[in-house]
């Protein structure tokens, strides 16, 4: 499985601009990413190869699904980086969260838990795929009076925007940051999530690009496609990425 990764490419040239990696799932057993620690480094090691130097994982605290507290994240992050000092794996690696806006998310802000930022203030945050939040920007506003700075976990999957798509021009004046799927790209999650993808883009509301992997498989696919490729090397020759900042 590793000799995917083994043999470099224009794309594993390309992604070493990117420098850095802000949202995958590879803290093993504690959601729907890596099941255990040998996957860790499979997915670690692959990353590296496409030219990553820092990945900052992040789990999901989502309450219903996965009960992650901020100990549990900084448990199996220091797990993970033990393994990896003697893996000969030449990576970065750290931990954030990637927050489910529901109620416990809310008792969170309430009781004014500090939280884990990707860097700095910036928190990644994402809410259901099935339904439009009714108190989104409130959950927001709320976010930024704690004096975070909210990035909104790929955007273009999101459909019923895709319908209202001034919701987007609205979160952005309220400014939220747009952190894309890069396997969106290619069409991993569907047709429309790829147009919504290249509409975002168009409108230069993209700041960051994350490879959400929670699988060898998905490094893979974002390896092997062209189009992935050249849309990254594009945001990255404007300038429009922040990932060579974390």
């Amino acid at each position: 499985m590793l000799a995917l990764f083994r043999k470099k490419n224009e794309f594993s040239k390309g992604l070493e601009g990117l420098y850095g990696d802000m949202h995958s799932h590879l803290i093993p057993g504690i959601d729907d990413g890596a099941p255990d620690l040998e996957t860790s480094l499979q997915m670690i090691r692959g990353l590296a190869e496409l030219g990553y130097k820092k990945l900052i994982t992040t789990p999901h605290i989502q309450w219903e699904l996965y009960q992650n507290t901020h100990a549990i994240i900084q448990d199996g992050c220091k797990k993970v980086k033990e393994k990896l000092a003697t893996s000969g794996i030449d990576i970065e690696f750290a931990a954030a969260a990637e927050y489910f806006m529901d109620d416990h998310f809310d008792e969170m802000l309430e009781s004014d838990e500090e939280l884990l930022p990707i860097k700095d203030n910036l928190v990644l945050v994402e809410f259901s795929f099935i339904m439009a939040p009714t108190d989104l920007k409130e959950k927001l506003f709320k976010l930024q009076i704690k004096g975070y700075q909210p990035i909104i976990a790929h955007p273009e999957r999101y459909l019923y925007y895709g319908a209202h798509r001034h919701w987007y021009d609205d979160l952005k004046e309220m400014g939220c940051l747009f952190q894309l799927n890069m396997l969106s790209l290619c069409g991993f999650y569907g047709k429309k999530q790829e147009e919504l993808a290249s509409y975002l883009i168009k409108k230069k509301y993209i700041n960051l690009a994350g490879t959400d992997s929670h699988t060898v498989r998905h490094i893979q696919i974002i390896k092997a496609s062209s189009s992935v490729s050249d849309t990254i090397h594009k945001l990255l020759d404007a300038g429009s990425l922040l990932n060579p900042t974390l």
